[in-house]
């Protein structure tokens, strides 16, 4: 295997690079019988999809959704489920620059020394707009465990900071509660203009998950999610719970408040929420050569269906495992 599947009795295997003639994902494991929507799969897709908010990527693609197979007449075969996106908005000219030049922060050297070639046109396999397979699986997986709810929001963009009382109110259209729409659009052209970037933080809640899921040694449902989250190329760090909070508190402090432990204890969900906190780099392509491509100056807002989507597929797969694990 080659790192391009995820997943054990639900699975995702992702296919395509960023300018080749499309992208995809083969989905297996899922039931007979589910309802499908190709309208609801749109609607996700259209959450992550370039060109939509002002301060991002200017590139546009509509990624149309084809179903190549595995569904018939509205409801899932429970055979494999291949979905393809064509490309329709390439610039592969503006990459021509960068076919000997390796970008800090990409994986344009390390691709060159693991196989010998890459496709320097937009990242090729290692492009963010891989994760559009990612958002496909997802979809799927919300059709297994569907009374699990997810949520991923910005608490952190750069020097956007939300304050601890105010994470849970409403996000505005960029992902980011308590500040204005008009505040994030400014800063990020303001970032765009200047050719820079940056990162900040997420918050992944999962509601409703049921007690049980994950397993107390190596397939931990904790380290299956930091995995799922770490496996996005702008993602450097995830921490569960109180995380780093941990750090300034005693045993007794810790132990007031189940909340604290993120709804996994022992590496088994508990029944509480899930939560954590994921940390976004900034985008790497900066000055120049920012201000010469569609790059996005801060990857956050896009990258929220697209952390959903992995914790959607870890929920799937845990859940298919500990109902086989009852039934035995």
């Amino acid at each position: 295997m080659r790192g391009n599947s995820f997943g054990k009795l639900f699975s995702v295997t992702t296919f395509g690079e960023s300018h080749g003639p499309g992208l995809g994902a083969v989905i297996d494991g899922v039931p007979g019988g589910l309802n499908f929507s190709i309208e609801e799969l749109k609607l996700e897709l259209k959450k992550r999809a370039p060109g939509q908010l002002p301060g991002t990527t200017s590139r546009k693609e509509d990624d149309e959704p084809e179903i190549i197979s595995g569904i018939f007449e509205g409801k899932t075969l429970g055979t494999p489920i291949c979905v393809i996106v064509r490309n329709t908005n390439q610039r592969s000219d503006d990459y021509k620059k960068l076919k000997d030049d390796y970008r800090p922060g990409h994986a344009d050297k390390t691709t060159t020394l693991k196989y010998g070639i890459r496709d320097h046109r937009g990242g090729g396999r290692s492009s963010g707009r891989e994760t559009l397979s990612r958002v496909i699986g997802g979809y799927f997986a919300s059709l297994i465990a569907s009374s699990v709810k997810f949520e991923a929001k910005i608490i952190q963009m750069g020097k956007l900071v939300v304050p601890k009382d105010k994470i849970n109110e409403e996000k505005n259209k960029y992902g980011v509660p308590h500040f204005k729409d008009s505040e994030v659009e400014d800063y990020l052209l303001n970032l765009k203009k200047d050719g820079d970037s940056c990162g900040g933080l997420v918050r992944v809640r999962i509601s409703n998950c049921p007690p049980g899921l994950g397993e107390p040694a190596f397939d931990k449902l904790k380290a299956d999610l930091t995995k799922a989250f770490m496996s996005v190329g702008a993602v450097v760090g995830a921490s569960l719970g109180s995380g780093m909070d941990f750090l300034g508190m005693t045993g007794k402090e810790a132990s007031k408040n189940s909340s604290n432990f993120g709804g996994i204890e022992g590496g088994i969900s508990n029944g509480d929420d899930i939560s954590f906190t994921v940390i976004v780099k900034p985008t790497s392509t900066v000055g120049d050569k920012a201000k010469e491509g569609r790059h996005d100056p801060c990857i956050l807002p896009r990258i929220l269906p697209v952390l959903e989507s992995m914790a959607k597929i870890v929920i799937a797969d845990h859940f298919l495992r500990q109902k086989a694990y009852s039934n035995r």
